[in-house]
């Protein structure tokens, strides 16, 4: 379970955080630390998603 999370979180989290970094742009936020700090959020955000979906493809097998 552990190696499926891993491999997820790879694509969850750089997801999210382009979502994060695309948000902070639209919103007007060009310079460096608004940009780095929604990506990070966006990864952050991304480990009780992976959580979740790893789950939830553990209890269908």
């Amino acid at each position: 379970m552990l190696r499926l999370g891993f491999i997820l979180h790879l694509f969850i989290g750089a997801t999210l955080a382009g979502v994060g970094v695309i948000a902070a742009l639209g919103t007007g936020f060009d310079s460096l630390y608004p940009i780095l700090g929604a990506a990070l959020i966006g990864f952050l955000a991304a480990f009780p998603v992976t959580w979740f979906v790893t789950r939830k493809l553990y209890e269908g097998a």
